[in-house]
């Protein structure tokens, strides 16, 4: 699985999406993490560039997340149509603490943006249960 880090040192997810300086991209699986690959942007390309969006997720295909600090609501409606999984952090975070985080999830066969609601089976039985309990205004 490949993942993506918007970092300004690469070795910190401490950036905004929009804006970050550039990405840090490691191939993951459950026992190894390596580098794949960096990409920077030139400072023109951060802000006021109405395209940017754009270039950042184009760059970003085949990769299955994105970690940052910060990501607007446009960019994650179009990272998710892209079928790039963006993970918002609180604070700055160490890029190998994440990678070994997500070594760890893909031994246990979860993915930590992955909440509850996307692990549970599915229900067929939902629906009929619900109209069996019938509607009370």
């Amino acid at each position: 699985m490949l993942v993506a880090f918007a970092s300004s040192d690469r070795t910190h997810v401490d950036q905004h999406f929009g804006s970050t300086a550039g990405f840090v991209l490691y191939a993951v699986d459950a026992r190894h993490a390596r580098l794949a690959g960096v990409m920077e942007f030139a400072p023109q390309a951060m802000d006021g560039n109405e395209h940017k969006l754009g270039e950042r997720i184009a760059a970003l295909q085949g990769c299955a997340a994105v970690y940052c600090l910060a990501v607007g609501g446009s960019a994650v409606r179009q990272l998710v149509a892209a079928g790039i999984q963006p993970v918002r952090l609180d604070a700055p975070r160490g890029i190998e603490a994440l990678l070994g985080e997500l070594a760890t999830a893909l031994r246990a066969g979860s993915l930590p943006w992955q909440g509850p609601h996307a692990r549970r089976p599915a229900d067929p039985d939902r629906f009929a249960r619900m109209a069996a309990e019938g509607w009370q205004e």
